[in-house]
């Protein structure tokens, strides 16, 4: 993982709970895109994004302490920590 990663990370979740957007790194450059669409917002937990968006693609194991789990939708990924929507992020297609 790119060190700025998390440190961008950060910085998306200062960001007002309607802000979405994607995380690049290009030639050790940390760049942000906003997303169109809706997302699952800061703070729902696993059970509400499921409902709301059905189940997603992939399911990533927790990993870390806290546990650290992605879901994987259709141009979107979602982390949680524990069972928390931490960020959502945009992918590539």
């Amino acid at each position: 993982m790119h060190p700025l990663i998390p440190l961008a990370l950060l910085a998306l979740g200062a960001l007002a709970p309607a802000a979405r957007a994607e995380l690049l790194v290009i030639d050790g450059q940390v760049k942000v895109r906003t997303v169109d669409g809706p997302t699952p917002a800061r703070g729902m937990s696993m059970r509400s994004v499921e409902q709301r968006f059905g189940a997603p693609e992939n399911r990533a194991p927790a990993v870390g302490q806290p546990p650290i789990t992605r879901w994987d939708y259709p141009g979107f990924s979602v982390y949680f920590e524990n069972d928390r929507v931490l960020h959502t992020v945009a992918r590539g297609s």
